[in-house]
């Protein structure tokens, strides 16, 4: 258990039972927004997926991907160089 967990529990235990009540509501309301979250992430992947299947394009070789990735780091130095 690192230093920051036990300080957290140190805090809840000095917490009213009530009071710790709240914080686990809180808690399974962070959960639920986060799986939430990764959920809708997964749906947008699974929708762009299909979009690129539709497209019927043939998949990129890994030169044209490293092409593509120094055209964008190209560009992002002009627009640095350019402030």
């Amino acid at each position: 258990m690192n230093a920051n967990t036990r300080i957290l529990i140190d805090k809840l235990q000095r917490l009213p039972p009530e009071r710790r009540a709240e914080v686990e509501d809180f808690v399974d309301f962070l959960e639920k927004r986060e799986a939430q979250a990764r959920s809708e992430a997964a749906q947008r992947l699974g929708e762009a997926f299909k979009r690129l299947d539709a497209l019927d394009e043939p998949p990129m070789s890994a030169e044209e991907i490293q092409a593509e990735i120094d055209a964008v780091r190209a560009e992002r130095r002009a627009r640095a160089d350019r402030r």
